[in-house]
């Protein structure tokens, strides 16, 4: 058989499935790729040397063309899931580079005081309390400063420490941890502190994500930011 009688009975062959040959195109194929059309040359090839005793089964066929076609659409799942990755990543590389220079609330209790400055923060309240209580500790667990901040409602309640103890005394730079607590009923609770702090730098990377980087507090995740101002 010459080769326009061999193309011809594999172009028969192929019609009997509902397949036809694929228009050669003019870019040449990566020869070190297997694609569709190549693997059906194969797949002729092999049934015209199979055994005519012991000829392949119509279920063998069929199974190897829907393996070849479950690995070809994963592959090209694949290959969509990675760039949808790396657009995320590079959308959130240029949102992240507007953080810097801003404000953000994260759920930390320990807070730096620059000189002359202060701390300030955010906690939320459950329900009503009769009395909100701030207490400012050094960094060896000394309570240097007792502020009532009075009634509040449920909700978020803001507070501020001016750095000064309960003498009246500026406290020296450094950090500072804030413990909050409301009274509900006959019971006093304990509150999560949210403080301010101002984004230096933010930094993306593969294995930890997007990561800021906060005056006085360090790195801090994203994912960790209540509000941004």
């Amino acid at each position: 058989m010459n080769t326009t009688n061999a193309l011809q009975a594999q172009d028969d062959l192929f019609a009997s499935l509902g397949l036809k040959r694929a228009e050669q195109t003019r870019k040449a194929s990566d020869p070190s790729e297997l694609g569709m059309q190549t693997f059906l040359k194969l797949m002729v090839t092999q049934m015209n040397n199979q055994d005519p005793f012991k000829p392949m089964e119509n279920g063998d066929f069929l199974a190897q063309i829907a393996q070849f076609g479950s690995v070809t659409g994963l592959d090209k799942l694949n290959n969509q899931i990675q760039d949808l990755s790396a657009s995320l990543t590079s959308g959130q590389a240029l949102q992240a580079g507007g953080l810097v220079g801003r404000n953000v609330l994260v759920p930390v209790e320990v807070g730096q005081l620059a000189a002359g400055g202060t701390i300030e923060g955010q906690v939320e309240l459950p329900s009503n309390s009769s009395e909100v209580t701030l207490r400012v500790y050094d960094q060896a667990g000394q309570l240097v400063r007792e502020m009532p901040l009075g009634p509040a409602g449920a909700g978020s309640v803001r507070f501020q420490w001016d750095g000064l103890d309960d003498t009246g005394a500026y406290m020296p730079p450094g950090r500072y941890r804030m413990q909050l607590s409301a009274v509900q009923g006959d019971q006093t609770i304990d509150l999560q502190t949210q403080l301010f702090s101002r984004v230096e730098s933010v930094n993306l990377s593969a294995r930890d994500g997007l990561t800021l980087n906060l005056q006085g507090l360090g790195p801090v995740a994203f994912s960790n930011v209540k509000q941004i101002y």
